[in-house]
């Protein structure tokens, strides 16, 4: 396995556990303890993990999210059970606003047999995904691609979601926490989330319990300025109480 693959499957793995012992991933690899130090040390300049005690975690400040076929594979039935309740929200007639990722696609899965729904979406797959559901009408909002994410971002994509009066908005997040509110790496995304905020007549935040406490480059919004959130029982209790207190309505997901 050459350095670039070991870098990315340590960078995965602990983005799926959270935290990984040293010894544990020389094992995984079949490699020495240098060599995986070595390998810590670069991605901790990346500023995409930090060493701990005899291993690493991922880093509070999100530099860099996974690439989308990666987060598909992450926490996949806490986000189908996300997707699911998030879809019951949905009523008939509506229109709804899916942002990208891979657990508002979840949603889109439960959304599939729904008859008279407006879609509106500026992630790829979930455009496809409704190709071929004659009941439900679609809009992609367009703009300039982001192939990492398989969505479009940036002023255009924006302009057009301003355009339009949305009932419900589900919106993504890799990183959401109480001081920092919903951020991300990206100021392309960043713009789209706002706009969405804008036009939506109930705004929804659905992301699961392994994002919060993290932190990208950009704010998105304070977590005051979302009305409710869908998240899983594993978040921290101290953070659902600081949710409700800033007014938020909370929706815990058992998991």
């Amino acid at each position: 396995m050459l350095p670039t693959e070991r870098r990315n499957y340590i960078f995965r793995y602990v983005h799926e556990k959270q935290i990984a012992a040293i010894n544990d991933l020389a094992q995984l690899m079949s490699v020495s303890h240098m060599t995986i130090r070595r390998d810590v040390e670069e991605l901790e300049k990346e500023g995409k993990i930090t060493r701990v005690s005899g291993g690493v975690k991922l880093s509070e400040a999100l530099r860099q999210e996974l690439a989308y076929t990666d987060k598909a594979r992450l926490h996949h039935r806490r986000k189908r059970d996300l997707g699911r309740y998030a879809a019951s929200c949905v009523e008939d007639g509506q229109v709804v606003y899916l942002d990208a990722g891979t657990t508002t696609f979840e949603i889109a899965r439960c959304l599939a047999d729904r008859f008279h729904l407006t879609i509106i979406t500026n992630d790829f797959s979930i455009s496809q995904f409704f190709m071929d559901k004659p009941a439900i009408n679609l809009f992609h909002i367009g703009g300039e691609v982001d192939k990492r994410n398989y969505s479009t971002v940036g002023i255009c994509a924006a302009s057009f979601l301003k355009s339009l009066n949305i009932d419900v908005a589900f919106v993504s997040s890799s990183s959401w926490d109480l001081r920092y509110g919903v951020s991300t790496p990206y100021e392309g995304k960043a713009i789209v989330k706002q706009a969405v905020l804008g036009v939506a007549r109930r705004t929804v935040l659905v992301s699961d319990s392994s994002k919060y406490g993290k932190y990208g480059k950009y704010k998105v919004f304070p977590i005051a300025d979302i009305q409710e959130i869908i998240t899983d029982s594993l978040l921290p209790e101290a953070a659902a109480i600081g949710i409700q207190q800033q007014g938020v309505k909370l929706h815990i997901v058992d998991v």
